[in-house]
């Protein structure tokens, strides 16, 4: 099959890979739409993920697709399903497994490499999707789930104010959820002063770049941000989300990092403002939540996407970032079905 491949840091690109034989517990996915995510990037250039990478391998994991084959012993799902596929599996015998906590299971394996004709997932991580949904929507599935298990975990309160440090894809879907769980105030803190636009139209309390000192003093002076997510993964972007952080606020430090980076962090300030600080690792627990907001219409993409590329121009665009900068890029596999 023709797929999207990283060959080693810097090497990728449009070539043949090996198709994974359908074993008995297997759906076998023609993929129609995959999202380019910032871990791909990270790939790229030769850092980690949330797994390990061995070479050669398949880029990409946010997938939306049409079922090809199933398994001996796959039942509930049919040729020309549409789905998408939970990219992480867990083995649901180990200690983490029996505890609830799938995310950190002891044998987890990734199961999508997802820029590619075909995904064969195991069928505990293949999820139906409702008649007629947008495929292109779909792909959202999995960022969405994460980011619901970031929001579960900031656990906003009605009334509370936020602020949200980070206004790409993620952080837009983000703001989103925040609105929904009743934060009254949301205040996004970005570099890119082009979105301004984009998050006043959205609802955004107030918007402010965290280059700005006075503007940033100003912010902190008037609002008592209890609750404060990252969504940009760098070590600037989770100072910048303590520093805003009220006495006794919680901070989710949401964005992947890369595995080099670290946090300088003024012990003696958290404690006297009394921080709980967490982070945010995958999406246990949160497709089908996901998959049911996106189909509701609750979740406005007009912002999210940035542009559908086609394979060879998505190579470029993972080797020189540009439109991911500013949204969701998709890859086109094989697109929508009539």
């Amino acid at each position: 099959m023709k797929a999207i491949v990283l060959h080693g840091k810097r090497e990728v690109r449009v070539s043949d890979f090996p198709v994974k034989e359908v074993g008995e517990g297997d759906v076998k996915i023609a993929v129609a739409y995959c999202g380019i995510c910032g871990t791909d990037l990270h790939k790229v250039e030769g850092k980690a993920g949330s797994r390990p990478v061995t070479y050669p391998v398949p880029l990409g994991h946010e997938i939306s697709g049409y079922v090809e084959e199933v398994g001996s012993n796959v039942s509930g799902f049919k040729v020309g399903d549409a789905v998408t596929v939970d990219p992480n599996w867990s083995c649901g015998k180990c200690y983490y497994c029996k505890e609830g906590k799938p995310s950190f299971c002891e044998n987890a394996r990734g199961v999508v490499k997802g820029m590619a004709e075909y995904v064969v997932a195991p069928v505990e991580n293949v999820y139906p999707l409702p008649e007629n949904m947008d495929m292109k929507l779909a792909a959202l599935a999995e960022p969405l789930a994460c980011c619901l298990r970031g929001a579960d975990l900031l656990d906003v309160s009605l009334g509370e104010t936020v602020a949200l440090v980070g206004f790409g894809s993620i952080g837009m879907m983000m703001f989103q959820l925040l609105k929904y769980r009743g934060a009254s105030n949301i205040i996004v803190v970005e570099t890119n002063m082009e979105k301004k636009a984009i998050a006043e139209d959205m609802g955004a309390t107030a918007f402010v770049s965290p280059l700005d000192a006075e503007a940033m003093a100003e912010v902190k002076k008037k609002y008592h941000m209890s609750r404060v997510i990252e969504c940009v993964g760098n070590s600037a972007a989770q100072k910048t989300a303590i520093d805003l952080a009220d006495k006794g606020a919680t901070v989710v430090l949401f964005g992947v990092s890369s595995a080099e980076d670290k946090l300088s962090l003024s012990v003696y300030d958290a404690f006297l403002k009394e921080l709980t600080i967490k982070t945010s690792y995958v999406n246990p627990h949160t497709t089908c939540r996901a998959i049911a907001l996106l189909a509701s219409g609750l979740i406005d993409t007009k912002h999210i996407f940035a542009k559908v590329m086609e394979p060879e121009e998505a190579v470029a665009e993972l080797l020189q970032p540009s439109y991911c900068r500013n949204g969701k890029v998709l890859v086109r596999i094989s697109g929508e079905r009539a």
